[in-house]
């Protein structure tokens, strides 16, 4: 079926516009399992009693990406946390942004700053 549908124009759905990736098939690393000296990290977090183990893995200089949507529904919850976390980036003199629609927010160590230059889109 085209865009045309008896005479009438057919509106494209996000369906249509959108392809499904696998992002999956793009993912791995090296056969060898070596350390690394620093770790790219994915949490979400519910609620402050979860914010000491993404401190931990910040204060041990890995990267973290924290995703609050689900904090969204609790503004107090959300202060908290988001203190929480300003208040770890800047012990370690890291840094902290927000993302995504402040969906996602990513927490650096020493060392490490977040640019807030796009490079492009957005």
């Amino acid at each position: 079926m085209g865009f045309f549908e008896f005479g009438k124009i057919k509106k494209q759905s996000d369906e249509d516009t959108y392809m499904k990736l696998d992002l999956q098939a793009y993912e791995g690393g090296t056969d060898e399992e070596e350390p690394a000296t620093m770790y790219v990290k994915v949490a979400s977090i519910s609620d402050i009693k979860e914010c000491p183990k993404i401190k931990d893995e910040i204060y041990n200089g890995n990267i973290v990406i924290v995703d609050v949507t689900k904090l969204k529904t609790d503004k107090i919850m959300f202060g908290r946390v988001m203190g929480d976390l300003r208040s770890v980036a800047h012990d370690v003199n890291g840094d902290i942004i927000g993302l995504g629609d402040q969906r996602y927010v990513i927490v650096v160590p020493t060392g490490i700053r977040i640019s807030r230059e796009k490079i492009c889109g957005y």
